[in-house]
């Protein structure tokens, strides 16, 4: 019984296994040990969900697609210098991602283009050396105040609307009692 556990627990990893990697079991309940260092990787494969450690060290990744890690919740280590990583507005869920799970692998990492941040770390990079990200962040920044302008104008119109309605009634119901008040008193008087 202990060898058919032992081998569906072993099937069972090399399932999750990608098969550019090597996985190692950290022992019951502590995760994997995912190596896929030195694979000539341009991009991250599908990782297992229990990955402690991640080695992706000397590969040929220029970037990572946004939410590429975000599944990895138990991640203890990264290891990702000795990549080509390319420095533009596309890096920045990478640097966004380790300033959160791994800051000390942030001075590890060094981009390799555009020519301007060659040899700098991702904790140097700053968001004017991000190229058409500062050019992008105006234009949806524009898109978020026009929508929030106009949910705030048409509030504004509602809010006039409804005072508009309840003054308006509140005349109405003057008028209604008044009137009525007004028939009552000529019915009362001609009889």
């Amino acid at each position: 019984a202990g060898f058919a556990l032992s081998l569906l627990f072993h099937m069972t990893q090399t399932e999750v296994c990608p098969p550019s990697c090597n996985c190692k079991s950290l022992g019951e309940m502590k995760g994997l040990q995912v190596d896929c260092s030195s694979r000539k990787l341009t991009e991250v494969p599908a990782l297992p969900l229990d990955t402690k450690r991640l080695y992706l060290h000397n590969n040929s990744l220029t970037s990572l697609p946004p939410g590429a890690l975000d599944s990895l919740r138990s991640l203890k280590e990264v290891k990702m210098f000795d990549n080509p990583w390319h420095c533009d507005c596309r890096i920045l869920y990478l640097k966004l991602w380790l300033e959160d799970i791994s800051a000390p692998s942030l001075g590890n990492i060094r981009c390799a283009s555009p020519a301007p941040v060659r040899m700098k770390t991702l904790r140097q990079l700053t968001g004017n050396e991000l190229g058409i990200c500062k050019r992008l962040l105006p234009i949806k920044c524009l898109e978020f105040f026009w929508r929030d302008l106009i949910l705030i104008a048409g509030a504004i119109i509602t809010l006039i609307l409804v005072a508009w309605a309840l003054k308006f009634s509140k005349k109405l119901v003057c008028r209604i009692n008044l009137s009525l008040y007004n028939s009552r008193g000529r019915l009362l008087g001609r009889h």
